[in-house]
């Protein structure tokens, strides 16, 4: 009797501590935003709307998100967070998306994606750094475009947003 009481007791622990546990794993990451008409640059204020093929965006943990008229006015915002979003730190931070070039659809920012920076292909608000889904088709943006460098996102610093 003794024992079954403490075998029951064990898995009673077990499936308490299976349930803590699976219900403190980390957030899911938070999809793209539809953009609505009245969302405007964090950074810049210009409507977003309008640039549908240009258009990034920080989603927050908490649900709320920013929208951007572009990647240079996103990172400006991300490595500045505190000027535009007083509360906010980039630890808030669930998921950032950006506008891949050749596809128009949003891809993950800080997964697998590439930025030319420097090339003849402006964006709304003039020089851009231009989201490449592959190091290949960033290379050949690069040569077709003019392009000056290639980086990833962690790779992207202040000095690259002139």
């Amino acid at each position: 009797m003794k024992r079954t009481i403490r075998l029951s007791s064990i898995c009673t622990l077990s499936v308490a501590l299976l349930l803590l546990f699976s219900s403190a794993s980390p957030a899911e990451e938070k999809k793209p935003v539809e953009v609505k008409k009245g969302d405007k640059c964090q950074v810049c204020g210009m409507f977003v709307s309008g640039f549908p093929t240009w258009v990034a965006e920080i989603i927050f943990n908490d649900g709320t998100y920013s929208v951007f008229d572009g990647p240079k006015d996103m990172f400006r915002y991300y490595f500045n967070i505190a000027k535009y979003n007083p509360g906010k730190k980039q630890s808030d931070i669930n998921a950032i998306y950006v506008t891949e070039y050749y596809t128009a659809k949003f891809i993950d920012a800080r997964k697998g994606i590439f930025f030319v920076q420097g090339s003849d292909v402006n964006g709304p608000m003039g020089a851009e750094l231009i989201p490449v889904g592959s190091f290949d088709r960033a290379k050949e943006f690069m040569k077709d475009h003019r392009g000056k460098k290639i980086l990833k996102f962690g790779e992207v610093k202040k000095e690259d947003l002139r």
